[in-house]
């Protein structure tokens, strides 16, 4: 693409959009331009604090789950306590608790699955975010340490979604984003109508056509920039994105004392996240942008001017923070860079960017994750080091102004492989997510970096699966694709086989496709080997943690060579696993799901059989039925619906549907907006129809993530039973 905002720091000289400095001014007018229909974009409406009565409960509510995860930490402002998730109950809930003794309180009891988590800097609120019936919709809410004072801060009304975002650093509001209602009309009230609306001229500016970005060193298997033409062109027109889409920002004060007070407005936005408000409250860090070109925004609030924009990387929506003073921006970006690492960018008075400096990097590693503590002198890395984290401590930061040097660091040993989240707690501790090829999810107490202990409340390694089988640790395997580009997964090998004897495999792949396959417990794996089924896991081309260039590399026409990968990883198997090439399975979830039906299609004689999970299978009917919002970031990933029509029909799986040759499991959540269940289900009816068996296994009360523990072993049960019927029966 001729202007990739990937690769440069711009000034920000560009039309400003409404922003408001004073918590107490009523929200300014929006400035941007008029899209295609003349008319500017309306923020989602201001929401309004809705009362609800108390959901507490008891420390033993409802336990039943021994082996059960604890994650997602917050900690008060002395470091004493934690709000963090946990599914003990069956359901990930709100719980909070000493991080030094057991004694924890369930402080929402409802069965609405809780995803967030933050406590106020002035320790008075907890902020959290739900999924109502479980679905992909969410409603942030509030909560007082004690359980009292319940209330729905955004998203109260049916359909509409809100997302959490930073606290003031006085406590005194939260910033929330609120998705614009969906605009599509239902023709028999049931569900979304197939649309065919041109789209305004202006619905991608940071999107465009799908191209390989960051001068990616590899060949497609396709080649960069050819036209694919179509089995069938003539059929009817692609369906556009939605033309609704829109997000808002607001500052709402969780009293309710004062007015909401709006941040920001984007039309036809991808994604919309306040990261963080300076001090003084001149200048505000938002998070905006599509996959792969996700960027950090700094926005005056005396004029609503956008100052500096620096490309970041995709992963953890926390991006970063303005030093104390205002006049550094602490930034995790992989700018101009192959790896994500530690920036500072100078900021003038007026918050416009003066130099850019690296502070810390790790050659072959991303830094995955950026914490700071209270008072911004200390800041936590976690590095993605194939598949394992590596912690450090950089203490303290300098309070002169930048540029400065590369800054030493202190590293935190840690008794498993991954950080999924670290928090500081206190004004000396940090409160790290720590999950492992051993273990369940866990939250873990550091004080001073000395040492790093298990909470009361976190189960015990031990606990991770029922006594008599440990789990597998996974082996990690490299191999080269066919065109030359590295790839790696990890194999797990089913226990009680002897190490040369072939195995049934299957080939799981994960969501994203930004994802990234890590060694962590995965029940499903654990079920699976223990049907003597062996699991490989790699990372195809478009996952995260090997690169700017391994993540572009699966854009537009080099799709098809991710799907190569496939069938490339297949074949390394057998001879590293060892796996047994008349016995192979494909499957996986979201991403991975559409790569399982395109895999069938594509490479019909290689596998027995395929499991995929909430996959896309037709992107025409997937862009039409998707979220306004995914729908803006899913076509620079995938490619424009109109633009890329022949392209996105070719690498459907639903165009290749004739080739399909072995039965298929499809699994979905009933409420799953983000990859409708149609997409399943229309896989599964042409497999039927071409006399394959095939199923779809609907899951009640789910969207695009399962989350609840019955549902969680229903659909492990039913994808082995099949797997195992079909690799060993």
């Amino acid at each position: 693409m001729a202007s990739d905002a990937r690769h440069h720091v711009s000034d920000g000289r560009s039309a400003p959009t409404a922003l408001s400095g004073d918590p107490a001014a009523a929200p300014p007018p929006d400035t941007r331009s008029a899209d295609a229909g003349g008319a500017a974009p309306a923020p989602a409406p201001a929401p309004a604090p809705v009362q609800l009565p108390e959901a507490s409960g008891p420390r033993d509510a409802v336990i039943r789950l021994r082996a059960h995860g604890c994650w997602y930490p917050s900690a008060d402002p002395e470091g004493s306590e934690a709000a963090f998730i946990c599914d003990r109950g069956g359901v990930p809930q709100l719980w909070a608790g000493p991080v030094d003794g057991d004694e924890v309180r369930l402080l929402d009891s409802l069965p609405d699955p809780v995803k967030e988590v933050s406590w106020s800097p002035d320790g008075r609120w907890i902020a959290y975010t739900t999924a109502p019936g479980g679905g992909e919709h969410t409603r942030v809410l509030c909560v007082r340490p004690d359980g009292t004072g319940r209330r729905v801060l955004a998203g109260a009304d049916p359909g509409s979604t809100a997302y959490l975002g930073c606290w003031a650093h006085d406590g005194s509001a939260v910033a929330v984003t609120l998705a614009a209602p969906d605009a599509r009309t239902h023709a028999d009230g049931a569900g979304p109508t197939r649309v065919d609306a041109v789209l305004p001229t202006n619905w991608a500016d940071r999107d465009g056509r799908a191209t390989l970005l960051g001068g990616t060193p590899y060949e497609t298997a396709q080649g960069t920039g050819q036209t694919v033409t179509a089995a069938d062109a003539t059929g009817p027109p692609v369906p556009a994105v939605r033309p609704d889409g829109g997000l808002s920002a607001y500052l709402i004060d969780p009293d309710g004392l004062s007015s909401p007070v709006l941040l920001t407005v984007e039309t036809h936005a991808a994604t919309l996240r306040v990261c963080d408000i300076s001090r003084d409250g001149r200048l505000v860090l938002l998070r905006r942008g599509p996959r792969g070109r996700r960027e950090s925004a700094v926005r005056r609030t005396a004029d609503s001017e956008t100052t500096c924009t620096v490309p970041v990387a995709d992963g953890d929506p926390w991006i970063g923070r303005f030093s104390p003073d205002g006049r550094t921006l602490w930034l995790r970006s992989d700018a101009e860079r192959e790896y994500a690492a530690l920036l500072a960018v100078a900021l003038g008075t007026d918050g416009r960017p003066h130099g850019t400096s690296v502070m810390a990097e790790r050659p072959d590693s991303d830094l995955d994750l950026l914490a700071f503590s209270h008072d911004g002198r200390t800041a936590a890395l976690s590095w993605n080091e194939r598949g394992e984290s590596r912690l450090e401590l950089v203490e303290p930061l300098p309070t002169r102004r930048a540029p400065y040097g590369p800054l030493p660091t202190t590293p935190v040993p840690l008794p498993h492989e991954v950080v999924t989240r670290v928090e500081a707690a206190g004004p000396r501790g940090l409160l790290p997510a720590l999950s492992g090829s051993q273990r369940r999810p866990g939250v873990w107490w550091a004080y001073e970096g000395v040492s790093v202990l298990r909470t009361p409340w976190s189960s015990r390694d031990e606990d991770a699966v029922a006594p008599g089988r440990s789990p597998v640790r996974p082996v990690l395997l490299r191999l080269t694709a066919r065109d030359g580009l590295p790839l790696s997964g990890w194999y797990y090998r089913a226990p009680g086989r002897a190490p040369g004897v072939p195995a049934p495999c299957v080939i799981h792949l994960h969501g994203g496709p930004e994802e990234h396959e890590r060694p962590v417990f995965s029940p499903l794996y654990h079920e699976l080997t223990g049907r003597g089924l062996d699991v490989f896991a790699p990372d195809v081309r478009g996952s995260s943690g090997h690169g700017r260039s391994f993540v572009d590399a699966d854009l537009g026409a080099g799709r098809f060579a991710a799907l190569d990968d496939v069938a490339d990883c297949a074949a390394h198997a057998v001879p590293a696993g060892p796996a047994d090439p008349t016995r192979l399975a494909v499957m996986g979830r979201s991403y991975g799901g559409y790569l399982t039906f395109a895999s069938l299609v594509r490479h019909p004689d290689l596998f027995r059989t395929g499991v995929a999970v909430c996959g896309m299978s037709d992107f025409a009917t997937f862009f039409a039925g998707t979220e306004p919002w995914l729908a803006e970031s899913a076509a620079h990933k995938y490619g424009h619906p109109e633009r890329d029509r022949e392209l996105l029909r070719e690498l459907s799986p639903m165009t290749r549907i004739d080739a399909l040759r072995v039965p298929v499991l499809a699994v979905h959540g009933e409420h799953d907006t983000n990859v409708p269940p149609g997409e399943s289900e229309q896989f599964v009816r042409a497999a039927r129809d071409r006399g394959i068996p095939a199923e779809v296994l609907t899951l009640r009360d789910e969207g695009h993530d399962f989350l609840r523990a019955d549902n969680r072993r229903l659909f492990r049960r039913a994808a082995a039973d099949w797997l195992q019927r079909h690799l060993t029966g």
